[in-house]
């Protein structure tokens, strides 16, 4: 879930990848189940939305092009042999040197030819890499994780769990798997006990450089309130990956009670995450959220660059759960 701005090629290659994502909520890939209680490997045919991926055997050479790809199989104590390095958060940072992890270049770029020299036995993409199945799945079987990241609205835990699980039948770790994906939603129960009635409600901002973008129930960040339950301040249709751009008298005239704010320069510019001091801003110290301590300054690795796997979506809940408990 990264865009990258550092340099014009890789913009535009993001902006590319983000056209191409299909609108809706996505369904997750459904596989034939070919596993025994012995733990023997059988082949197995894997739906999702760009095709059907047969797996001969179990993979031992894995390239994954996503941040929460590389997650998933760090959950599950799968090795991996190459993956994207541009922007590895600081909860994966074993895997940014790594000699042994091959550097497969740009998230919304991946380097093809690295990803064939590394000769895969299995890759895995997300959205952000969907133009480049076609061409890998010519020379390595291609999973694609089909998560939808213009609007998290709806079904969305359970498309990470349908995933996680799917990669647990594939890797022989079934009940790891199924044990985090149940966490998972327990997790998510406990927030939504907490939010259940409660009168508060939120924003949840992007900041970059100075500006802001708003977002909503019908965008990257809906399941923030469809599943976890947090009331919006707005009902604009703040819609899409990028947000709607909002202006500090938008932020003013909403007055959330709670205002969660991703700070994306952080990440791209490789700066320190804002605070409340360094955030000055007179319009937004004059809100609620302001007023009450209840700015919450999100880990920005978590929400905007991955956000759709086991470690940042525990991360994301647990700044959720910041906001009410205090």
């Amino acid at each position: 879930m990264i865009e990258n701005i550092k340099s014009g090629g890789r913009a535009a290659a993001l902006a590319v990848a983000m056209l191409s994502l299909a609108p809706g909520v996505a369904q997750a890939g459904k596989d034939e189940e070919h596993t025994d209680p012995s733990g023997a490997f059988s082949p197995m045919t894997i739906e999702h939305s760009l095709g059907k991926t047969v797996i001969e055997e179990r993979p031992e050479r894995v390239a994954v092009l996503d941040m929460n790809e590389l997650d998933f199989l760090d959950q599950l104590g799968v090795e991996v042999a190459g993956a994207p390095k541009d922007f590895v958060p600081d909860f994966l940072s074993q895997y940014k040197n790594d000699p042994d992890v091959m550097d497969l270049g740009f998230i919304v770029k991946p380097n093809i030819e690295k990803v064939y020299e590394l000769h895969p036995d299995l890759v895995l993409m997300t959205s952000l890499q969907a133009n480049h199945y076609d061409e890998i799945s010519q020379f390595s079987p291609v999973l694609h994780f089909d998560v939808d990241y213009r609007n998290s609205q709806s079904g969305y835990i359970e498309v990470i769990r349908d995933h996680l699980m799917t990669l647990g039948r594939i890797f022989g770790k079934q009940e790891l798997a199924r044990e985090k994906g149940e966490e998972l939603e327990e997790k998510a129960e406990e927030v939504r006990n907490v939010t259940e009635g409660r009168p508060e409600k939120a924003l949840v901002v992007m900041h970059n450089n100075g500006t802001f973008a708003s977002f909503g129930v019908n965008s990257r960040y809906g399941f923030v309130f469809d599943t976890l339950g947090v009331k919006p301040a707005s009902t604009s249709p703040e819609t899409g990956l990028h947000g709607q751009p909002i202006s500090s008298e938008f932020i003013q005239e909403s007055d959330p009670d709670i205002l969660f704010v991703i700070d994306r320069t952080a990440v791209m510019e490789h700066r320190p995450v804002l605070n409340a001091e360094s955030l000055a801003n007179p319009l937004l110290r004059e809100t609620k959220a302001w007023k009450n301590d209840r700015v919450i300054f999100v880990d920005p690795e978590a929400w905007y660059v991955t956000g759709a796997s086991i470690t940042p979506l525990n991360i994301i809940m647990d700044d959720v759960l910041k906001a009410y408990r205090g």
